[in-house]
């Protein structure tokens, strides 16, 4: 789409402006899209910077890092001149690391993507599947999952006090007091899986405790065994049928639609 890297291959690093331009006129073109009222399902906007480390100081200023909403207000009037009519509480989220997330949309030549998080309004509809441990030592070999649960939290210790003082409640519980090797990894606050209603499935969701630098949580897809990395918290995986999880080093899970009582049947 643009060129910059190339045209500017002999001379350093693109400039903060060029960067800024790209990046501002990719988001217009993005929002463009969502012209007549569609803009009211946009969430929030996530801004992802895989730099090299000599020149995240020029993507930093291209974005205003330093600056609380300057670049959301930057957003906001190209959504107003556009007529895109974005909800009032919409969220702008700058995020740096190694690599994109597998949904985001690169930008052009510069090292940015980005991901447009989109509300749901459809129809409610209903589900359940089974999480099982393959490896690690939680409070249950099997969990059944449900729609009607708005959030199933899993990670270390059933009830766990987290760095805000709150305590939070994993429904997916590994025990803190246990000898396995892989419990060690598993971070307070590690992942959830929420219900998606639009497209009918469960979805995986990283916490703060893990994405890199800290935990990671890594997917191995029964689709196609592609291999998925989660590094954003608001960037999830659509769990199917044999999906296997493995959170921290080596504890795994397994998503099914059948419990394994059933499965001989």
């Amino acid at each position: 789409m643009f060129n910059l890297f190339k045209k500017n291959e002999n001379k350093g690093p693109v400039d903060v402006k060029v960067i800024r331009d790209a990046l501002v006129r990719f988001i217009k073109e993005e929002l463009q899209k969502a012209e007549g009222g569609e803009g009211r399902n946009i969430k929030g906007i996530n801004i992802f910077i895989c730099s090299n480390p000599g020149e995240k100081h020029i993507y930093e200023a291209a974005v205003y890092v330093d600056e609380k909403d300057r670049f959301k207000q930057e957003i906001q009037k190209i959504a107003d001149d556009y007529a895109v009519d974005l909800p009032e509480n919409w969220e702008l989220e700058i995020s740096f690391g190694d690599e994109y997330p597998q949904e985001a949309i690169k930008v052009g030549s510069c090292n940015v993507a980005i991901f447009i998080r989109t509300k749901d309004h459809s129809i409610p509809k209903s589900g359940s599947g089974y999480i099982r441990i393959l490896n690690g030592e939680a409070e249950k070999h099997e969990y059944m999952i449900t729609s009607a649960e708005r959030i199933i939290n899993i990670g270390r210790e059933k009830k766990a006090q987290v760095k805000d003082g709150f305590f939070r409640l994993n429904h997916i519980a590994f025990k803190a007091d246990s000898s396995n090797e892989s419990n060690k990894f598993i971070s307070r606050q590690h992942a959830h899986i929420e219900w998606n209603n639009e497209n009918g499935c469960f979805m995986l969701f990283a916490d703060e405790g893990g994405i890199p630098p800290r935990n990671k949580i890594k997917i191995r897809s029964a689709l196609n065994q592609n291999l998925i990395k989660l590094n954003s918290i608001h960037i999830g995986h659509s769990l199917v049928e044999g999906d296997q999880v493995i959170l921290g080093e080596s504890a795994v899970l397994e998503f099914s639609y059948i419990s394994d009582e059933n499965k001989d049947g």
